[in-house]
């Protein structure tokens, strides 16, 4: 059986007017110009935004708190930046830094060396504190309370960014007074610094210091009457 080819017909004016004047299908967002949003989500965070991380020399800093201040020239405004930095090797020294710059990255590394330079011992008992501490330093005032192992730290994050600088995993804390984040780190570092072991305030008072043993705990038989 023979096959009949077909011609396509020619389209008329009004239809080839009509295929010019239809819209083009709208490109979609973010295509190769990339003006579109991309997907959503959250950002991931860096290491160096306010995070713990361990340095060559075995010391971790973290960023407290970034402060922003402008001053009026005659070209416009002109931006200075402080950071606070608490910067501690998690074994029983901690310093806290001040350090400022035209730039973010200039303020957090003075910050940091100037915390590393402050860097004073503080005394800890095991993973924990000595004992029960109150201190105030100007508006701020700061409750530290030791604790049981595994309670981990109950703190806010200005008075857990020191307390986790010294290497203090078990601690109750209450800030009492301002929020102002350069008064509660000065204020949480004096309160470490008011703390004393037992040994040494009995060698300050010349005094020999035995340490405590508890009593063995004795298990009495319980007898059931019939």
């Amino acid at each position: 059986m023979a096959e009949i080819e077909q011609t396509p017909v020619p389209a008329s004016p009004e239809d080839a007017a009509a295929e010019t004047a239809a819209p083009a299908p709208p490109a979609e967002r973010g295509g190769e110009r990339g003006f579109g949003r991309g997907p959503r989500g959250r950002r991931p965070r860096s290491s160096g935004d306010g995070e713990f991380g361990d340095k060559g020399d075995g010391l971790c800093e973290k960023v407290v708190f970034i402060n922003r201040s402008a001053k009026v020239v005659k070209g416009g405004r002109r931006f200075n930046f402080s950071a606070l930095v608490v910067a501690g090797d998690k074994k029983g020294r901690v310093g806290v830094g001040l350090g400022k710059g035209s730039e973010v990255a200039d303020a957090i590394k003075k910050g940091g060396e100037l915390a590393k330079r402050n860097m004073v011992p503080v005394a800890l008992k095991d993973a924990t504190i000595p004992h029960e501490i109150y201190c105030q330093f100007d508006g701020a005032k700061v409750l530290l309370r030791p604790a049981s192992p595994g309670t981990g730290i109950i703190a806010g994050k200005t008075v857990r960014a020191v307390l986790e600088s010294a290497g203090i995993k078990d601690v109750l804390t209450k800030s009492l007074g301002s929020k102002n984040a350069a008064n509660v780190v000065k204020c949480t570092l004096k309160a470490l610094l008011k703390l004393r072991l037992a040994e040494d305030i009995y060698a300050a008072r010349g005094l020999k210091y035995v340490k405590r043993t508890e009593a063995p705990v004795v298990s009495t038989p319980v007898t059931v009457a019939n």
